[in-house]
């Protein structure tokens, strides 16, 4: 985790690549167990859970800590608190990255005003799991490393999840239905440091991804071990040959059809022919001998 490394000009900053999959705009945070003023006190602001991590913003200007960020990967006893008598809230232990501005361990506690703390639990500790499949879980948190540019405003995809889910899950967006205001996403061409839900990731830390050039949105191509998540393809690229089969792999996972009444069972549908029909003359040779 890092502390006042995710906003920019009074938004969420982003690394390349990464989508907001929740946001809710009514949120307090408390933190036990660090001593550093920046961690003192109920915070009032915005939480964002994106396709790698979950960032916090605060509302108040003056406030120290204007923004902490919570790698997936830097995450441990999440739970979900369900108390007779309060609203609900999910809690938790994070670790500092290295050079990210504090050091150690402490505890969280994120309520939801307005509700909604079971809806985005779920969904936090399902992508959490996701991500943690992209990479290997005995890695300690990568180092945090300022962007190598500029920050910019985030393109559209950048607001909001997949139309298409991933890999057949769809974030509840049903409760959370509202976006992060327009111009209030930011971006910088640096990919993520960790693994997440729609990017590989490589063990030491850093993603098998290249710095796009400046003003560019999309995330450079995963390696052919990744599944790539084609929102966030970049249009200028052109696939390799070898990254042909993961991309139909990716496609029959983005395919996959899934019955919550069946959940031992799934439907995948088989690969795409791609091969072109043999001749007349091929046909017919077969034939005769």
């Amino acid at each position: 985790m890092s502390l006042n490394t995710a906003h920019a000009n009074d938004g969420v900053l982003l690394h390349n690549g990464e989508c907001i999959l929740l946001f809710c705009d009514n949120v307090t945070m408390e933190f036990h167990g660090q001593e550093q003023l920046d961690f003192l006190g109920q915070k009032k602001g915005r939480i964002y859970l994106t396709t790698h991590r979950m960032i916090f913003n605060a509302k108040d200007k003056k406030e120290r800590m204007q923004s902490f960020s919570f790698p997936f990967v830097t995450l441990s006893d999440t739970e979900l608190e369900q108390p007779m008598f309060g609203a609900n809230y999910i809690k938790g232990k994070c670790c500092s990255q290295p050079n990210g501005n504090w050091t150690g361990e402490c505890k969280y506690k994120l309520h939801f005003k307005s509700g909604g703390a079971v809806e985005f639990g779920q969904a936090m500790l399902r992508a959490a799991a996701m991500a943690q499949r992209n990479g290997p879980g005995y890695d300690a948190p990568p180092p945090y490393q300022p962007p190598s540019s500029n920050w910019y405003a985030a393109p559209p995809p950048a607001y909001q999840a997949a139309p298409q889910g991933y890999y057949g899950w769809m974030p509840p967006t049903h409760a959370f239905p509202a976006s992060p205001p327009v111009n209030s996403v930011y971006m910088t061409d640096s990919p993520p440091p960790y693994p997440g839900i729609n990017s590989a990731y490589v063990s030491g830390g850093n993603p098998q991804q290249q710095p796009q050039p400046g003003g560019g949105w999309g995330s450079a191509p995963p390696p052919p071990s990744a599944a790539q998540d084609n929102s966030w393809a970049n249009p200028s690229y052109n696939g390799q040959p070898g990254l042909l089969a993961d991309a139909k792999a990716s496609e029959a996972a983005q395919s996959a059809y899934y019955d919550p009444n069946r959940p031992q069972c799934a439907y995948v549908p088989p690969p795409a022919y791609y091969e072109s029909p043999p001749s007349f003359q091929q046909a017919t040779g077969k034939k005769n001998q």
